[in-house]
């Protein structure tokens, strides 16, 4: 039970605006990122960025404590403080408000995901926990700092979605357990892709399908024929949401699935976009009660079958607010996704990522920008933020190399440079990053086997059997899998 010393500090009376002043030096900023194109959309400016940074100096006090040494929570605050106006590139002179707790939490990191390389020691660990809301911006950013001020830990965004109140109790039954396994996205489970897969030392198939669609029973089938697991990711189109009791049909369709033996599901996919979702409908709390729903009966038929959440696209194209109409950034969803109680109608965190040009052992480096969603492990802290304790499952991880077809579409110029060989060593690589993480459930490599390459759709590039039958990631994958 966290101890609860302070909550709000009281707004200036005789200013009649909704802001508190601090009377300090205005913390430090950085430089805003550019445009960058990314393989969803463009990214126009940066949202925040996960993980904890190095470790920060104390503040100053403030102006009428010179001859006192300011208050240790004012020093925390500041700390906090200073670390958010260089993560959102903003001055935090001003703020709309901020609340404050001295609590115990469950580990070292304070219950937030620690930066890459971090060992995070279990048990009660004395914190600062602070929710401040920037003037001007409609997020709570919770940041978090280790009593004696030497840490400070970033726990995303607060978030204001609804609490899920009417949701159902979830099902009993769990298939989070388990150690990391590796798979493929096929487009046609045949000699070659199956020769493919096994030299990989794959163990799951994956493959897209649609509610009502009988072909999903032939891919189970199939499947398991030849000695694989299969994960299934349902989808629909934007205006399904709509149809009265669409909800309803669709967790009936899953549950049939599971029955049937399939041995993960997918529920919908990279739902923060309008092609994926209604436009200007985009809400995390609705997924949820459609979440809700399929977790349930699904659990009811088979109480094994490994359910994942839908991942959203990476993107930070809807700028520091979030959200647009068209598509929300996708920290700002899986923040609101957490709060709207996904968490317990989940057993791994669906997870996309498909922009990287450098390898994944990298943080910085890449020539567009230092966005998290260029690095694999910045968007596995990303994606788990607001998820503490839970697992991810990369539903999508691939690179993209035009070698062997020729010039990348414009949208896509960005991986123009990287080679099959760079792909294949660099998927090898995510998959021992991730074993040894113990923070990654299952990895689908995006793609075995597709070969379109042409107009807007590169998606061939992603293919590790490559022109001619080659497929170098097949042995590069093989030979770190045991």
């Amino acid at each position: 039970m966290a101890l609860r010393v302070s909550k709000f500090v009281a707004l200036l009376a005789a200013c009649c605006i909704a802001l508190v002043l601090f009377s300090l030096p205005a913390a430090g900023t950085t430089s805003a990122q550019s445009p960058t194109l990314t393989p969803i959309i463009i990214i126009v400016t940066a949202t925040p960025i996960g993980g904890a940074p190095p470790m920060m100096p104390t503040p100053t006090a403030p102006p009428a404590a010179e001859a006192t040494v300011a208050p240790r929570e004012w020093q925390a605050f500041n700390v906090a403080r200073n670390y958010l106006s260089r993560k959102i590139n903003a001055n935090l002179r001003y703020v709309t408000s901020w609340t404050w707790e001295l609590a115990l939490f469950p580990d070292s990191a304070l219950g937030c995901p620690p930066p890459p390389g971090e060992t995070v020691i279990k048990g009660n660990t004395a914190g600062y926990q602070f929710i401040i809301q920037p003037l001007g911006n409609p997020n709570r950013y919770d940041i978090r700092v280790t009593y004696d001020l030497q840490r400070v830990y970033d726990c995303g965004i607060a978030g204001t979605a609804p609490s899920g109140g009417n949701l159902p109790p979830p099902a009993s039954g769990s298939a989070a357990g388990g150690g990391f396994e590796l798979g493929g996205h096929v487009l046609d489970l045949n000699a070659g892709t199956i020769n493919a897969m096994r030299q990989a030392k794959m163990r799951w198939v994956k493959r897209q399908v649609r509610p009502g669609d009988g072909a999903a029973f032939g891919h189970i089938a199939a499947a398991k024929a030849n000695g694989f697991k299969i994960l299934l990711s349902v989808v629909g189109k934007p205006e399904d949401i709509l149809a009265p009791g669409f909800f309803d049909q669709y967790a009936g369709y899953v549950a049939e699935l599971a029955a049937a033996g399939a041995d993960g599901i997918e529920v919908w996919n990279e739902m923060n976009l309008d092609r994926e979702w209604p436009h200007g409908q985009i809400n995390p709390a609705r997924y949820v009660e459609l979440l809700a729903k399929a977790y349930n009966a699904i659990k009811a038929r088979n109480p094994n079958t490994l359910v994942i959440s839908g991942a959203p696209a990476p993107t930070g194209a809807a700028g520091p607010g979030g959200k647009t109409a068209a598509y929300w950034n996708d920290d700002v969803y899986m923040m609101e996704m957490a709060q709207a109680g996904a968490a317990q109608y989940l057993d791994c965190v669906g997870v996309h990522y498909n922009e990287g040009i450098v390898s994944p052992n990298q943080t910085s480096g890449d020539p567009r920008d230092n966005y998290p969603t260029r690095y694999f492990l910045t968007q596995l802290n990303r994606a788990l933020a607001a998820f503490p304790g839970k697992q991810a499952c990369f539903t999508e991880l691939g690179y993209l190399s035009p070698e062997g077809y020729g010039t990348l579409p414009a949208g896509f110029a960005w991986a123009q440079n990287v080679t099959v060989a760079q792909q294949a060593q660099w998927l090898a690589e995510a998959a021992v990053l991730s074993a040894r993480s113990g923070r990654v459930r299952l990895m689908i490599v995006w793609n075995v086997d597709f070969p379109f390459f042409a107009g807007t759709d590169p998606t061939a590039g992603y293919a590790i059997i490559r022109p001619g039958g080659a497929c170098p990631a097949c042995a590069t994958l093989g030979s770190v899998m045991p």
